[in-house]
């Protein structure tokens, strides 16, 4: 063993037990009573008056984002070139969209449009298929009455048809109204259908089921401002020439 016992392993020995030293006192020694860090957290949190939880981490809440002067401004801007395009250069109509968005500033005539094509598509093909309970929630009551008188004639009669709806080429605004009681929005439909009406035996006696018939339709939404459903209702209905 005494060969082990040189004078350089003496040297690296004492080496290792000053280095050991300072590392015990840079790093401190465990004594059993020292605080978790869940501990010194709530310890600091209480400080700062703020209450600690075990399972979340308290963070800086993100400040509510409100709509700045340039978003309100961009949205005026857009909006206002929505009625000039849906206006189509009548100035009068444009201001009666002026006025509707005065009372309901949720409306836009291009969003408008959007669910007049879904709500019109609905409606005649529920007509046609004499479904009575589409209709019931997307027609005032007034028009309702006539279309289930008509539909109620029709079965009575044995009549039943054949309808396809193809398109909508052509959509526009005609008319509107708006004050505190009462919004109202006209729309021309230039539509395109297949529609064959048939007697209880097969017999044709109306339209045509292989052919594209062009159907032109006036109607009139509405819905009131101060109503939470923001659903528009058909109102009035006339066909065109």
């Amino acid at each position: 063993m005494a060969e082990f016992l040189d004078l350089p392993t003496l040297i690296v020995i004492g080496l290792a037990i000053v280095i050991l030293f300072r590392l015990r006192s840079v790093l401190g020694t465990r004594t059993g009573t020292e605080k978790p860090p869940v501990d010194r957290f709530r310890r600091d949190a209480a400080k700062d008056g703020v209450k600690a939880d075990d399972t979340v981490v308290p963070m800086r809440p993100r400040p509510v984002e409100t709509p700045s002067d340039d978003d309100a401004e961009r949205r005026a801007r857009k909006l206002e070139s929505e009625i000039e395009t849906f206006s189509r250069g009548d100035a009068g109509l444009a201001q009666s969209l002026r006025q509707v968005v005065e009372v309901d500033p949720s409306f836009s005539p291009k969003g408008f449009l959007e669910g007049a094509k879904a709500a019109y598509e609905m409606i005649v093909t529920a007509f046609a298929a004499g479904d009575k309970k589409t209709l019931r929630n997307l027609l005032e009551k007034d028009v309702y009455d006539g279309f289930e008188r008509v539909i109620d004639e029709r079965e009575a009669a044995g009549h039943s048809i054949d309808f396809t709806f193809v398109g909508l080429p052509r959509i526009e605004i005609s008319d509107a109204s708006a004050d505190k009681k009462l919004e109202q929005v006209t729309v021309r439909f230039y539509a395109e259908v297949v529609s064959a009406t048939r007697a209880k035996d097969g017999t044709l006696i109306e339209g045509n089921a292989d052919q594209v018939a062009n159907i032109a339709d006036e109607w009139t939404f509405a819905r009131s401002p101060k109503s939470r459903d923001p659903n528009w209702k058909l109102a009035a209905t006339s066909q065109l020439e």
